[in-house]
C-alpha cells in the first residue's frame, strides 16, 4: 500500500463527507493505494456515524472512535499503530489542511528519501495576535532547544516513512515535537514543504492560548527527556554528587575552624551558632535527596510497564 492517511478528529461531522470526497479525488487521480483511518477523539457530534456510513460505502476507509477525548497525540499513536502504508500523512479534519499536497509530500519521502517532511503554513488565515505572534514565538523556542530547524512545528500535515511513525513514543501532549522524536530516534533527514492553509469553513477550533503555554512546557519535557531521559542519574546523581560534597566541605571548615580555636585557647560559638553549620546541613540533605531521585529514576525506567493510555469504544472493519 502506498499511502495511510491519519486524520485525527473532535466533533468534525460537517467537514468531513466534503474532506473524504477531497482525498478520494486526488487519490484516484494519482492512482495511489490507500487507507483513510479517522481516529474519533471523543466527539460529541455525529461525527461517529458518518465515520461509520463512510466505512461502510468505501472499503479503504477505516474508523477507530475513543470512549472519550484523550488528545490528538494518543489518536496520532492509535493511528500510527494501525497504518501499513509506506507512507503515512497526517492530516487535520477541519478542512484548513489541503489533500492536494498530498503527491508532493508523497515524493518528498519516496524519491527524495526524507524520513520525516512537515508542512509549513507559511501563509495563515488566523488572527494575528491571538495565535500568529504567539505560534513564531513557540517555533523560534522550539528549533533553538531542539536543534530541528524547522519553520512550523504544529503544523498537522506531515509525512513519514512507515518505520519512523513505528519507532517512535508520542505521548502526553508531544504531537507538537514528532520531528525531535524522530531525531532523538535516529532519523534525522528532515525536510520542510511550504504548505497551503484555508480559512476555517465549519465549526471553530479546538485549541485556545493555553496551547502554547503547555506547548513551552512539553518544550521542556521533551528537552530534559531527550538529554537525560534514559540516563537520570547522570543529572541528579552528579547535582547530589556536588551539593554534598558542598556540604561535606562546609561541615569541615567548621569542624576544623572550632579545632583551631579550642586548640589556641581562643573562644569559639557553639556549631549551631555558626552559618556554616546550616549551610552544610540543608547542602548535604539537598544533595542525598538529588541522589536518591537519580536512583529512583533508574529503578523506574528498568521495571515500568506500559500502560493503556486510552480506551476505544469501537472501531470499523481494521
Amino acid at each position: 500500500m502506498d499511502i495511510s492517511l491519519i486524520i485525527p478528529l473532535l466533533n468534525e461531522a460537517e467537514s468531513l463527507p466534503e474532506l473524504h470526497s477531497w482525498i478520494k479525488k486526488v487519490m484516484d487521480q494519482n492512482g495511489y493505494s490507500y487507507e483513510v483511518l479517522f481516529i474519533d477523539d471523543g466527539s460529541k457530534d455525529d461525527s461517529w456515524n458518518i465515520i461509520s456510513q463512510l466505512s461502510e460505502m468505501h472499503p479503504e476507509v477505516q474508523g477507530i472512535r475513543f470512549l472519550k477525548n484523550y488528545g490528538k497525540s494518543q489518536a496520532l499513536h492509535a493511528g500510527f499503530a494501525q497504518a501499513i502504508g509506506e507512507v503515512v500523512i497526517t492530516m487535520d479534519a477541519d478542512l484548513q489542511d489541503s489533500p492536494e499536497e498530498i503527491p508532493g509530500l508523497y515524493q518528498m519521502i519516496t524519491q527524495e528519501n526524507y524520513d520525516l517532511v512537515s508542512g509549513w503554513k507559511k501563509k495563515r488565515y488566523d488572527a494575528v495576535l491571538s495565535k500568529n505572534l504567539p505560534s513564531k514565538l513557540f517555533n523560534w523556542s522550539a528549533r533553538k532547544t531542539s536543534g530541528v530547524q524547522l519553520n512550523d512545528f504544529n503544523c498537522g500535515l506531515k509525512a513519514y516513512k512507515n518505520a519512523v511513525v513505528k519507532n517512535i513514543e508520542v505521548s502526553g501532549e508531544m504531537h507538537r515535537y514528532i520531528p525531535v522524536l524522530a531525531k532523538n530516534a535516529g532519523y534525522d533527514r528532515i525536510g520542510e514543504k511550504i504548505v497551503i492553509h484555508q480559512a476555517r469553513k465549519y465549526g471553530t477550533t479546538k485549541f485556545g492560548m493555553d496551547r502554547f503555554i503547555n506547548g513551552f512546557l512539553d518544550l521542556i519535557t521533551i528537552w530534559f527527556i531527550s538529554k537525560f531521559g534514559k540516563r537520570p542519574m547522570h543529572l541528579f546523581g552528579a547535582l547530589g554528587v556536588m551539593m554534598f560534597f558542598i556540604g561535606f566541605a562546609s561541615a569541615l571548615y567548621i569542624g576544623i575552624k572550632k579545632l583551631l580555636k579550642l586548640y589556641h585557647n581562643e573562644a569559639a560559638i557553639l556549631v549551631t551558632q555558626d552559618p556554616w553549620f546550616y549551610i552544610a546541613l540543608t547542602t548535604m540533605i539537598i544533595g542525598t535527596q538529588f541522589f536518591l531521585a537519580g536512583f529512583l529514576g533508574e529503578i523506574i525506567l528498568r521495571t515500568k510497564n506500559k500502560e493503556k493510555r486510552y480506551k476505544i469504544a469501537a472501531t470499523t472493519q481494521l
